[in-house]
């Protein structure tokens, strides 16, 4: 006989606040079914599409899209590796979105805009993601119906629970037996006007007996239902009256076993951990640092996990913008961010054992590579000259009989001892019409060798070996040609007999060697001591051509002295005849 105790009586307190599971009505859709599929009933519209996402006891996940008026079910048979127990979904609504809005956000995104782009989601209707979220069972290979509810059978209704409420026209009688369940007493609501104390356990819910063993437990719920609710009655201006409630495992069958707190006045469930989580998968330690699977965080944030610890991040299309994934993982082998929607293309990463600063960006935006110090846009920086260097396209430095890389560099390796390079190998098949490799200072082309090995100095196409903008080329025979066209001089006067005359008088011919060949004997004359009819500006260099100009001018002159000569010579001769 269970005797009323203020024990007892705070249990019945309890009795009203720890309400049965009402489950939330699906925001999204009803799930029906069993057996070999499950189906969800959409209960939304003026939707795009929907996603659900299934995540299996062995931990893969697997996902599934319904275009609009698609049915979304979900087959046995659509789930490779099935086995029996708890599964977990998220079914996702895509909102139709029109393409005008749709160009508008890609505007404002591109722009980094964010407000602009929050400013026309508002506008557009555009809110919080629709999803749903819940679990399902598979027993013997077959789908457990997600119909069946123990629902509350355990719980009178009626009169008999006007009479437990204090209501009705058996209020303040005594107990009587509960046609719910036979021989259990039925107790009119205690109300006490006081502080409760209770010195020792309390029990609640309809499965509670007498003389329970209650271990080390202080409060117990007990009963095939187990919720605690907080119910806010506030209601005056500026009060908060949220309602909460704490909620342990599904009513549904089939359901997930589970811990959650949800926001009842909401109707969101904003977290949950399921039954058989890890030890410490979320642990806080004294100082605030958060540990996933380690109850020893080292940081703010640590990740512990026997093989590739990682975080997803996932946009998904209900607020307008394109889907897309991205990974950020590391493990043995490297540091990587992978494009998931892409192709799990591994876009960026990084090995174990890379040196400090491999790759260095200065607070001025200018990248170091090798080091900590950039000094403009890109600096590359080497431990020894044969490592400094850059290397473009398909195939590596060095690389002999390739096509397609470009490399700059400095010293060493294959182009060169001690002195900066610039290699490159283009693809005749490219699209480009000439493929090159172009000089310029500032905006200004001053070279380039094109496709064909041929060198423009100041030219852009390049007809000849060497060519220069004054016209002046190494011929393919390997002659130097100066550029003499009238279209390039100017103050064109006749040199006169005097100057070439006094000219090549002042030509002093010497002997010498060179300083970089002191074993080779050349003829020649000293820039420094020719005439200034013909020295260079610089008095370091000599025009061959402006020498023989004025040989040629001398040579003229004794031809005509010569024909003088002989003219007379031939006149004494006829006279002596």
């Amino acid at each position: 006989m269970v005797s009323r105790t203020p024990i007892f009586r705070f249990i019945l307190v309890l009795l009203a606040i720890v309400i049965p599971a009402a489950a939330f009505a699906a925001p999204v859709g009803k799930a029906v079914g069993g057996g070999t599929y499950i189906e969800w009933v959409p209960q939304v519209s003026g939707y795009e599409r929907m996603e659900l996402t299934v995540s299996a006891p062995d931990g893969e996940v697997y996902r599934f899209e319904y275009l609009a008026g698609k049915a979304v079910v979900l087959n046995l048979k659509d789930l490779p590796s099935v086995g029996d127990g708890s599964y977990t979904y998220q079914l996702s609504v895509t909102p139709r979105i029109s393409q005008a809005v749709r160009e508008q956000l890609e505007k404002a995104r591109a722009e980094g805009n964010e407000a602009a782009a929050r400013a026309i989601m508002k506008g557009a209707g555009i809110g919080e993601a629709q999803t749903q979220t819940g679990a399902f069972a598979v027993e013997n290979g077959a789908f457990v119906s997600p119909d069946r509810n123990e629902g509350d059978r355990n719980r009178p209704s009626g009169p008999v629970a006007n009479s437990i409420r204090g209501e009705g026209p058996q209020a303040g009688a005594s107990p009587a037996p509960s046609p719910a369940r036979p021989g259990t007493p039925v107790v009119m609501d205690q109300v006490i006007p006081d502080d409760l104390i209770v010195q020792g356990s309390a029990c609640v819910g309809l499965d509670c007996v007498n003389n329970e063993s209650f271990g080390f437990d202080t409060i117990r719920l007990k009963e095939n239902n187990t919720r605690i609710k907080f119910d806010d009655t506030s209601s005056s201006a500026g009060f908060p009256a949220n309602d909460w409630q704490l909620t342990a495992n599904d009513s549904a069958s089939g359901g997930s076993s589970k811990f959650s707190i949800e926001d009842i006045t909401g109707s969101k469930v904003p977290f949950t951990v399921t039954a058989g989580a890890s030890t410490n998968s979320i642990f806080v330690d004294s100082t605030g640092r958060v540990g996933f699977r380690t109850s020893t965080p080292v940081l703010d944030l640590h990740v512990n996990t026997s093989n590739t610890p990682a975080l997803r991040l996932e946009q998904n299309n209900s607020g307008g913008f394109t889907a897309q994934t991205w990974d950020v993982a590391g493990n043995e082998a490297n540091f990587f961010v992978r494009d998931v929607t892409g192709g799990s293309k591994l876009s960026f990463r990084i090995r174990p054992g890379a040196p400090t600063s491999s790759i260095d960006i200065s607070a001025d935006g200018d990248v170091g590579i090798g080091t900590a110090s950039p000094e403009i846009e890109l600096h590359v920086f080497g431990s020894n000259t044969a490592d400094t260097r850059v290397s473009m396209g398909p195939n590596p430095i060095g690389t002999p009989g390739t096509e397609g890389a470009f490399n700059i560099g400095y010293g060493g390796g294959s182009f060169g001892a001690g002195g900066s390079f610039l290699n490159a190998r283009a693809d005749s098949t490219a699209a480009a019409p000439n493929p090159s490799i172009r000089f310029l200072t500032g905006d200004t082309q001053r070279m380039i060798l094109d496709n064909e090995g041929f060198i423009g100095l100041g030219v852009a196409n390049p007809s000849n070996p060497i060519q220069h903008s004054s016209g002046a080329v190494l011929t393919a025979t390997g002659q130097w040609t100066p550029a003499s066209s009238r279209k390039v001089k100017q103050d064109i006067v006749e040199l006169s007999a005097d100057e070439a005359m006094e000219t090549l008088h002042a030509l002093t011919p010497v002997k010498f060697a060179f300083r970089v060949a002191p074993d080779d004997t050349s003829v020649g004359f000293i820039a420094e001591d020719v005439p200034e009819l013909v020295a260079e500006k610089s008095h370091a260099n000599l025009n061959p051509l402006e020498l023989i100009a004025v040989l040629a001018k001398v040579v003229k002159e004794q031809e005509k002295t010569i024909d003088a000569l002989t003219t007379r010579l031939n006149e004494i001769e006829k006279k002596k005849d």
